[in-house]
């Protein structure tokens, strides 16, 4: 059973950066690929950026790609994702997500693939 704790949310200015970290315990962390999710009010939640077990390929949405950049230390059990050039609509609850995925270079990007999901933590980006 992974448990997932995410931390590093706060308030930014738009253009402005913050780094979000998703620390894993209970499970054998190297052995999921992981996810970054995010929901607005109002919105569903939707996909950020995932990477594989190894670190070996990463995943971005568009609306997030060249700004945003996903990362993991397997030796800390820590996923990593560093926003850079924020802007308002990147304001959201942020979710990190783990799917065991070992040896595989499958990435999903679809939130129901994932089996276990953090608590959120909120990211605000002011204009």
């Amino acid at each position: 059973q992974e448990q997932l704790v995410e931390s590093g949310g706060g308030l930014a200015q738009a253009g402005g950066s913050l780094r979000l970290s998703c620390a894993a315990s209970g499970g054998t962390f190297s052995r999921y690929a992981m996810g970054w999710f995010r929901q607005a009010p109002g919105k569903e939640r939707e996909f950020v950026g995932t990477i594989s077990w190894s670190g070996g390929r990463t995943l971005y949405a568009d609306s997030v790609k060249g700004r945003f950049t996903m990362s993991r230390d397997n030796a800390k059990n820590t996923v990593y994702l560093q926003m850079n050039s924020l802007k308002p609509e990147d304001t959201a609850v942020y979710y990190c997500a783990a799917v065991r995925r070992y040896y595989s270079d499958d990435v999903p990007t679809a939130a129901q693939e994932y089996d276990y999901w953090g608590q959120g933590t909120q990211v605000t980006v002011s204009s």
